[in-house]
């Protein structure tokens, strides 16, 4: 990769700002309420780049479910603790992450995959893939396209990005053993001067979101009072 800065240090400098300019992304909003609609109380659920812990952990929590999160930045980590408190929050990388034997009911992935190599990106999707329990959800987005190792500046820092197509990460995802029950794009722009990349009063240009809804196959259920499969 170029001499960008590690996610880490980015987000230990960025912290509560992410959360202004981020923390209400329409489609994201939309994927956790399909995501809590579907899960029993106490679904372990892992949100991979927790972040502040809003809104991913905050909302999951909300709706009854065991949260874990995970994220690179030490001050992110401290910051979702005293936002959450009913989630539990630790400082890890999805690349070397251990996941707990019989993995998650669900897995959560809202844009953490952007600082690193593409092969980088490859594997983490597959990990991630792989701590979905049978019958479990992998909700995600991303900046897709195919793009490797590109220099910009975002929140008045510099990185290094890579991601790849929307087909191919429906194809890794497919090739892992989910199944892919919904994806479409989505145009997002950050709100002007709010820190995502833009000066007060300079026109910040709109982000393409994917968004992928899968599913381990299996077979669960509702809660008892329910009793029907899905």
């Amino acid at each position: 990769m170029s001499g960008g800065k590690s996610a880490a240090d980015v987000f230990d400098e960025v912290g509560a700002r992410y959360e202004k300019v981020f923390g209400r992304v329409p489609g994201q909003l939309a994927a956790l309420d399909w995501l809590t609609g579907r899960l029993a109380p106490g679904a372990r659920v892992l949100d991979v780049g927790s972040g502040t812990g809003r809104p991913t952990a905050e909302a999951l929590a909300r709706a009854g479910c065991a949260v874990t999160g995970i994220d690179v930045s030490a001050h992110m980590v401290d910051l979702a603790r005293s936002r959450v408190p009913r989630a539990r929050f630790e400082q890890a990388d999805v690349r070397t992450y251990a996941a707990a034997e019989g993995g998650f009911d669900a897995v959560c992935s809202f844009f953490p995959l952007l600082v690193m190599s593409q092969q980088e990106v490859a594997a983490a999707l597959e990990r991630m893939a792989s701590w979905v329990a049978p019958g479990g959800y992998f909700v995600m987005a991303t900046v897709p396209g195919d793009i490797s190792d590109l220099d910009i500046v975002w929140m008045g820092h510099e990185v290094t990005v890579s991601s790849l197509s929307t087909a191919e990460h429906l194809r890794l995802l497919g090739a892992a053993g989910l199944e892919v029950l919904e994806h479409h794009t989505a145009l997002f722009r950050p709100e002007t001067g709010a820190g995502g990349g833009a000066a007060a009063g300079v026109a910040v240009e709109p982000e393409e979101h994917l968004f992928c809804y899968a599913r381990r196959p299996g077979l669960t259920f509702d809660p008892p009072s329910a009793g029907r499969p899905r």
